[in-house]
């Protein structure tokens, strides 16, 4: 989920001074180069691997950063200057056409894969037609599907099924004219259904990066993606390790963007490392050269940072404490809890000021949500009455409203009444096996025990968490998620979460009464071509889930990391919500 905070208008206009040097200096080895990077983690492995499957920020600003090259990159830059795209396998950012309805982008000379390839408009037009393959490849943004020229099926889904589909009826042909190439394999065309004056911004998504449809096993391809970087994987075995080594058929000159950055020999993720057992070796700086690809445990917070969130001076330089581009909620999966009073229920009674001060309180936690538009979003957001402006919300969680919310819900939806108050059937809450969750979990039970609501928890793996909520058929009531937008339009954040063809339909809203007119609503906004009455009716929206309770709003977040005392270049990545981990290098 991409975070863009700077204006489109600016981020077209302007090539960063950093991405001009870069291009003046590709035949240069990076002044930091040699030694081994190892990533800590507790995950058991990559969510993805494979680029049409990769969506969250941090991954993709990993894969970007080392594997994985897309028509358009955002800068490798501090602060909002980080948010201005550049070009990347494109020579240009792509030129507009029909109203924003067509763009077109010219590939750069000397790109190839790791086996010396060279990436051709077909590479990458092949990796696009395996977003539409969504029984197959899964997870990933579907912005391709959403917004390429290629008619929908009777059932709503698209009439191209992509490259696997053997069936008669998959619409092949417009496919093949949505997407064109031409002769001389340099230039791809996108023919989109409705203007999208961004979309240059779009295509920094790896699921518009090339791949080779030889080397495409389906949905194996997630252990073993072809790369197109400075790196090339030379080993991945989950709950092990991944082994990146150097692309010796990588050509810094056709790559500006990340010549003067391929910095280490090595770049080595550890995976099933206990969360304990690596603040440990964060906070002794027993590996120089580790990073930690995971939050720092609440309890040890206060080793690293005072107590309104400022790095301490042991720590200063190898430490951070900003807000990041998200906002975290449990997403309601409408399918189950389809009755508006329970869901306002557990809103009431959640018991916030707990919560957060688990996680280390609103200094390292964040601020409480009222929706899922950050306030950052300027044209997109405006308040929407819940949260700190809801009378009734109280940050201990209002127990008497929630109280007289189930009441209500006993006569208007018995069957679910019944359900939510059994001992041995309840609420069930998706959320990621980590020590805070479990400590979390508590909190949350001990809450709605009071308004006589049974919960239990479905602790996930954190590697496969978002494979398993994403899937319907085992989807709880609840799921912790986080969303960011995608570029500096709630158009990244509202169609996603709450229409059918969004790329992280958590709530499965479509069956309440209320979806028609939001969908209806959500549509024509899309192609609104005034950006502030867009952004005013993205805020209505926001209104209009949260009135219907699709999400329970948590908080706008802050994010922690902590990195080794011989890691250099480090800093935050504003628009991916990470460190810049292609800046990283051994301090000599």
């Amino acid at each position: 989920m991409l975070k863009s905070k700077k204006s489109l208008k600016l981020a077209l206009a302007t090539l960063s001074a950093a991405a001009l040097a870069g291009g003046l200096l590709t035949g240069c080895a990076p002044a930091n180069a040699g030694g081994t990077i190892t990533y800590l983690t507790q995950a058991e492995a990559w969510t993805h691997a494979d680029p049409q499957r990769n969506y969250t920020g941090m991954h993709i600003a990993w894969f970007g950063s080392y594997l994985q090259r897309t028509l358009t990159a955002y800068d490798r830059a501090k602060g909002a200057d980080g948010s201005a795209i550049v070009p990347d396998l494109a020579t240009d950012l792509g030129t507009a056409s029909n109203g924003n309805k067509k763009w077109e982008f010219t590939l750069r000379d000397g790109s190839t894969f790791e086996d010396g390839s060279p990436i051709t408009c077909e590479d990458i037009k092949y990796g696009v037609s395996r977003t539409f393959a969504t029984d197959i490849i899964t997870d990933g943004p579907t912005y391709a599907i959403s917004m390429l020229d290629v008619p929908s099926a009777e059932d709503g889904s698209s009439a191209y099924k992509g490259p696997y589909s053997t069936d008669a009826a998959n619409d092949t042909a417009s496919f093949d004219k949505a997407v064109t190439c031409s002769a001389d394999h340099k230039t791809i065309t996108f023919n989109l259904k409705r203007p999208v004056g961004d979309f240059n911004y779009t295509v920094t998504y790896l699921s518009f990066s090339p791949v080779p449809k030889a080397k495409d096993d389906g949905d194996q391809y997630d252990m073993h993606p072809v790369s197109t970087g400075p790196y090339k994987i030379k080993s991945y075995k989950i709950n092990g390790s991944m082994v990146l080594v150097r692309n010796e058929k990588w050509s810094a000159s056709s790559d500006p963007l990340r010549a003067n950055r391929a910095n280490p020999d090595k770049i080595v993720v550890k995976f099933g490392q206990s969360p304990e057992v690596t603040d440990q070796i964060m906070l002794a700086d027993k590996d120089k050269v580790a990073v930690s690809l995971d939050a720092l445990l609440p309890t040890n917070l206060s080793k690293v940072f005072d107590d309104k969130g400022n790095v301490l001076a042991k720590y200063e330089g190898r430490a951070l404490n900003v807000y990041d581009p998200y906002v975290r909620y449990a997403a309601v999966n409408v399918k189950k809890l389809n009755c508006l009073p329970v869901r306002q229920a557990i809103y009431y009674a959640k018991n916030f000021d707990s919560l957060i001060t688990l996680s280390g309180g609103q200094a390292f936690n964040g601020d409480p949500a009222d929706g899922v538009i950050k306030p950052l979003m300027g044209l997109d957001y405006a308040p929407t009455g819940w949260a700190a402006g809801d009378p009734d919300w109280k940050p201990e969680g209002n127990i008497e409203k929630a109280k007289a919310l189930m009441d209500q819900a006993k006569t208007e939806c018995p069957d679910l009444y019944a359900r939510a108050t059994d001992p041995n059937q309840g609420i069930f809450y998706d959320v990621a096996d980590t020590p805070t969750s479990k400590s979390a979990s508590a909190i949350w039970i001990e809450s709605m025990a009071a308004i006589g609501v049974t919960m239990k928890f479905n602790f996930i793996e954190p590697g496969k968490y978002y494979s398993i909520v994403l899937d319907a058929t085992k989807q709880g009531d609840l799921s912790a998620g986080g969303w960011a937008p995608d570029w500096a339009n709630a158009s990244t954040v509202v169609p996603e979460l709450f229409t059918a063809e969004g790329g992280f339909p958590m709530s499965q809203n479509w069956d309440d009464p209320a979806y028609a007119e939001f969908k209806k609503r959500s549509d024509a906004n899309l192609s609104e071509t005034d950006r502030v009455k867009q952004g005013k009716e993205w805020a209505a929206l926001n209104k209009y889930a949260m009135d219907q309770m699709w999400v329970i709003p948590g908080v706008f977040s802050k994010t922690q990391e902590i990195w080794g005392s011989k890691i250099g270049g480090a800093f935050f990545w504003e628009p991916q919500g990470s460190l810049s981990f292609g800046d990283l290098y051994i301090k000599k």
